[in-house]
């Protein structure tokens, strides 16, 4: 492929990728939890809730685990798998609110949810002789099972649990004509992971390498970047910023981008499926085999600078470098494999290495111009994170952002557009996660501070990169801070993250009498950048 140098080259890269960054401003960080209040504080049913691990045998063979949540009342759970294995039997009717035709004498009783109160079903249950309850869920997420105002005097002795509508169509299913045993523990989780250090790194450091990556970059490279095949000549000085592929913000093109962001956000939480989910997976993979591209051409070209002047002629390509063709099979295939892998446990791996070239490529070819700009952009984004997490409910009556991170009607798939790590102690597993929102927009922020800092010959201590990035530090701290303080609830990073690092740039700015200079700042190399590559 050949692009001509300027506004085209440009927007033929810059497009495809912020139109990446605008699907991922739609994730946050979750963990998980259930809905509604805790219900009235009584002396019968005062029981905190936990997550349980259901352990299910169909035929005498172990299937896969499930998730289920306890109720406010009713026996405890042991924390070790150490019980015997129960036999499992639907309530008869399936309701669970009168006495049951079916035998419940020593079994785990399934009830579905509705009808009557869950302090109704556990009574019928009991009194049947159930070894304990399940309760199945008409909807994925797990509802917390609360007493009445009423509910004085309770006496409820077995475990009460409720499990998600998928583990009960699962269970439904395997019981049609086959033996089914459960056992119900409730491990503890630990309160913080060391996968959680392990993302915060991450993300720190994602940002900190594309905010000194042009330091890697030489002027041969520019005929390699973001993926293309071909060997250009240009006439332009080397090193110049025509020679970049550069994307100004502009203060309009900020507000415009927040919306459709906000638009796709809203497109997806309607539409989410499993092929809409494919399709970001599809546009993941061609910007990640180009964010990759440019990474590792960037340190072939600083260790071996004649490497890319050998060439070869293919048709439709024409003149193309022998090692930016390698290295681009070399990504399409680590793309290929990773898509086709993605529901391995080693695939979050992959993932986060196509994600992190990604964000390093992107915080390359767009910048922010001044703190101006900056402050439009990240406010906006501010207001957004905390509307569609907090305020949505007020409309669509449930949060929208989280209903699309927690990828709801999307036939098991997840948005690829974060980056994850498993946890490694939590008996629970799961992965703690990052949207590239919450890195890309400070990031953007904190690149421009390198940019500013060596621009005016400026030291880590009298600058401000190094005071961004340990503010973007605490930022992600405080992010995860609110997540545990909240019972695991969806939280809005950029609530924390924009105070932490424009606030920061700010107040430094104000301090040291910098500020208008910030605000209206012009770079130096903004005369040779071709206006046309301004959004």
């Amino acid at each position: 492929m050949s692009f001509s140098p300027g506004s085209r080259r440009c927007y033929s890269v810059a497009l495809p990728l912020l139109f990446l960054v605008a699907l991922s401003f739609v994730v946050v960080a979750i963990a998980d939890g259930a809905s509604q209040d805790d219900g009235p504080e009584l002396p019968s049913c005062n029981n905190p809730f936990k997550l349980v691990k259901v352990k299910i045998w169909v035929d005498g063979i172990e299937g896969e685990d499930f998730a289920g949540l306890t109720a406010s009342f009713g026996a405890s759970l042991p924390k070790e798998p150490n019980s015997p294995k129960l036999p499992a039997v639907f309530s008869n009717p399936l309701n669970g609110c009168s006495n049951s035709s079916s035998k419940l004498s020593g079994f785990v009783a399934l009830s579905t949810r509705g009808d009557c109160d869950f302090v109704t079903k556990a009574k019928v249950a009991q009194s049947g002789g159930a070894a304990a309850l399940l309760v199945i869920n008409d909807k994925e997420e797990l509802y917390k099972m609360i007493c009445s105002e009423n509910d004085t005097s309770l006496n409820i002795s077995i475990p009460v649990v409720m499990i998600p509508k998928s583990a009960g169509d699962a269970v439904n299913k395997s019981m049609a004509d086959k033996h089914v045993e459960f056992l119900l523990y409730a491990p503890t989780r630990p309160i913080v992971d060391y996968s959680v250090i392990f993302l915060w790194a991450m993300a720190v450091g994602t940002i900190v390498t594309a905010s000194l990556w042009q330091e890697f970059s030489t002027s041969e490279l520019t005929d390699e970047r973001y993926n293309e095949l071909s060997k250009e000549s240009s006439n332009t000085r080397p090193g110049s910023d025509g020679d970049k592929e550069i994307l100004d913000i502009s203060a309009k093109g900020a507000v415009v981008f927040v919306i459709t962001a906000s638009t796709f956000l809203v497109l997806l939480y309607f539409f989410m499926s499993s092929w809409f989910v494919w399709l970001l997976i599809v546009l993941f993979c061609i910007g990640g085999v180009q964010g990759m591209h440019n990474c590792i051409m960037t340190l072939i070209v600083r260790k071996c600078r004649n490497c890319p002047q050998k060439t070869l002629n293919l048709p439709l390509f024409g003149e193309v470098s022998i090692v930016s063709l390698v290295v681009a099979i070399f990504c399409l295939i680590f793309a290929v494999v990773w898509a086709v892998n993605r529901r391995a446990s080693y695939s979050w791996l992959g993932q986060d290495i196509l994600g992190i070239c990604l964000m390093i490529t992107v915080l390359q070819l767009a910048r922010l111009p001044n703190i101006k700009v900056a402050t439009v952009l990240l406010c906006c984004a501010f207001v957004y994170d905390i509307f569609w997490v907090f305020l949505s409910p007020l409309i669509f009556h449930q949060s929208v952002m989280i209903a699309v991170a927690r990828g709801d009607n999307s036939g098991g798939e997840s948005i690829p557009m974060l980056l994850r790590v498993p946890r490694v102690f939590d008996p629970w597993g799961g992965y703690d996660m990052i949207g590239f929102g919450d890195i890309l927009f400070p990031g953007l922020l904190v690149a421009f501070a390198f940019r500013y800092d060596k621009e005016n010959k400026k030291h880590l201590a009298n600058g401000y990169f190094l005071w961004l990035i340990i503010g973007y530090g605490f930022g992600l701290f405080f992010t995860y801070l609110g997540l545990y303080l909240m019972n695991g609830h969806g939280q809005p990073a950029l609530l924390y993250l924009v105070p932490c690092t424009l606030g920061v740039s700010v107040i430094l700015g104000l301090v040291r009498g910098e500020l208008k200079g910030l605000w209206n700042y012009s770079p130096q190399s903004s005369s040779m950048t071709n206006p046309s590559g301004e959004a």
